[in-house]
Order: structure tokens, then C-alpha cells, then sequence
């Protein structure tokens, strides 16, 4: 899902293509995407683009009318550029945008279609979509431990709450709990004031690098590259990879259909974090630390290999 480095360049490009630009018309192809009727979508069209932001993981186009379409690409949702003219029909369309100087276009691969369009009329009506979450690059860290002691979660649930954090989500709170060295299962309501005072600090510098590295990328275009899993990351996606700090392996906790990709040694003291699924068939035999985890794997290859 993209999160708020892929949503902040996706907000600056579109702003600076799109901006005082006239709506012609809203073609939705996408049956799922629209998740309103009033105001119809079709009283979108003769308006000019006022403005474009982001509200969480939500990107919101905001008209002269005051009205604004609010976009939620979720997983595999993505945006797209083109000059006008016919737009080619493919299966991956929900939406097109038809400006005067280019048509912006809504897609999402897969056959979960899961992105989401809502036409909302004033701040009140805009206002419905906003879960509350702080602005992690504008909060003081004062805010910001308020917000994370309020409820005792986990870290990674804390920063993927979007009542708590906003714009932050599978892949890059892996990323800040790797820079700040913390487990993903450490408890808020047992953070030091230090542990917290550096957790903020990461997630700021994480979120800022990545979203510099991201618009660098994308130079004048839209972003084209929008994925959860990145080269230069330092543990999302890199399972069985070394971890760029210490070579010890990167391990993961998978769980309804996502994963926590985490460092034993930087992150846990060297303690493995128990999968649910192979903790389940493992049960005592789960290694509970890299040597045993080591020892585990060379059990099986000897195993394997009849030694």
C-alpha cells in the first residue's frame, strides 16, 4: 500500500501538473470504486483543480466548488499521467479524469479491486474521512509520546494505526523500528522516555530520506515505481537477507496475510519473534534465538542429506 513518501510525491507532481487545470469530465469504469452518490460525480465536471493534499493514505483533489474527490489507492491502486486523447481500455482502469492539459488515470492491478473514490462536499463531508492519526513530519515530540502512551499496543501496531500515526504502514514502520532499534512487539506503555524521544526521531528522519529518495526518483513524472519493497530498505522485504548493520539475517513474522520484517540482533537481543504459522507446527521445538534457529537449520540440512 503506498504510504506517505509515495503519496507526498504522488501530491507535489500532481499538484504542479494539474493545479488551476479545468475538470472536463469523470469517467469510472472501476463497478467497486465509487463509494458515493452525493454530490453525483458528474458535478465534478467544469470545475477547476484548487488543490491536492494528503489526508493519511488517502490523496484528496480538492475543487473550486467545494467539493473534493478523495482517492484511496489501498494495495495495488496506482496513478498514471497521460496526454489527452482515447485512453487505451485495459482490465487494470477504474478511473479516468479528463483535464484540460492531461487525463489522470486511476488503476489497480489484481482481481481484488479494493481501491476506493468518494465524492464529499465541504469540510464537513471531507472531514468523514480523516481518522485522526498525527502528521508524523509536523508533530512536536511531545504530541507524539501523548498519542503513542494513550492506548498499550505494540510498536508496529502503533504505527500502523492510523487513529495514531498518519500515512504509515507495513513497509516503512519495519524500516523505523529496524533505525531505532526496537522490537516490533515492545509495548508502548513500557517505552523509556528515551526509547521514545529516539523512535520519534527515526520515524521523522526514515520517513523524510525516503520521501527525498522517492521524488529524486521521479523526477518531472509521475511516480511509476510504487512498491511496498524497495532496494536500499534495511529489512522490508529482505527475509533471510543480511541486515545491512550486522549481516545477521533478517527474520519476519507473518500474520493474516501480512508480514513484520525485523532484525534479531539489532532489534530483539538475538531473540526470534515466534511466526504464528510455523510456531503452530514447531510448537516447542521453536528456535527462541539465532544460534538455535542456526542449529535448527543445520539439523534439517543434515537431515536432508542423510548425515
Amino acid at each position: 500500500m503506498p504510504e506517505l513518501p509515495d503519496l507526498t510525491v504522488y501530491v507535489e507532481r500532481l499538484s504542479e501538473l494539474a493545479v488551476g487545470h479545468r475538470l472536463e469530465a469523470v469517467e469510472v469504469t472501476g463497478p467497486s470504486l465509487l463509494r458515493t452518490f452525493e454530490p453525483p460525480v458528474s458535478a465534478c465536471a467544469g470545475a477547476t483543480l484548487a488543490g491536492v493534499s494528503r489526508l493519511g493514505k488517502r490523496i484528496v483533489l480538492g475543487l473550486d466548488i467545494d467539493v473534493f474527490l478523495v482517492v484511496h489507492l489501498m494495495v495495488a491502486g496506482r496513478l498514471q499521467w497521460r496526454s489527452r486523447g482515447n485512453v487505451p481500455a485495459k482490465k487494470s482502469n477504474l478511473a479516468a479524469l479528463h483535464f484540460d492539459n492531461g487525463i489522470l488515470m486511476l488503476t489497480e492491478t489484481g482481481t481484488r479491486k479494493r481501491a476506493s473514490l468518494h465524492v464529499a462536499r465541504g469540510a464537513e463531508g471531507l472531514a468523514v474521512h480523516d481518522r485522526g492519526g498525527l502528521e508524523p513530519l509536523e508533530c512536536n515530540v511531545e504530541s507524539f509520546k501523548e498519542r503513542l502512551l494513550a492506548e498499550n499496543h505494540t510498536l508496529k501496531r502503533a504505527l500502523t494505526d492510523p487513529r495514531l500515526i498518519a500515512g504509515i504502514g507495513n513497509a516503512y514502520s519495519d524500516e523505523i523500528l529496524h533505525a531505532a532499534k526496537l522490537s516490533p512487539v515492545a509495548l508502548t506503555g513500557k517505552l523509556s522516555d528515551e526509547e521514545v524521544e529516539r523512535l520519534y526521531s527515526l520515524m521523522r528522519e526514515t520517513l523524510a530520506e525516503w520521501t527525498v529518495r522517492l521524488r529524486e526518483e521521479a523526477g518531472d513524472e509521475m511516480p511509476r515505481k510504487v512498491t511496498a519493497f524497495r532496494d536500499g530498505m534495511a529489512v522490508h522485504g529482505r527475509y533471510r537477507l543480511p541486515c545491512p548493520e550486522c549481516g545477521t539475517p533478517v527474520q519476519r513474522i507473518v500474520y493474516a496475510g501480512n508480514e513484520t520484517n525485523y532484525c534479531a540482533a539489532c532489534q530483539t537481543g538475538g531473540k526470534l519473534l515466534a511466526d504464528r504459522a510455523l510456531s503452530r507446527v514447531l510448537k516447542s521445538d521453536w528456535p527462541k534465538s539465532i544460534e538455535e534457529l542456526e542449529a535448527f537449520k543445520d539439523q534439517q540440512r543434515n537431515r536432508l542429506s542423510g548425515g
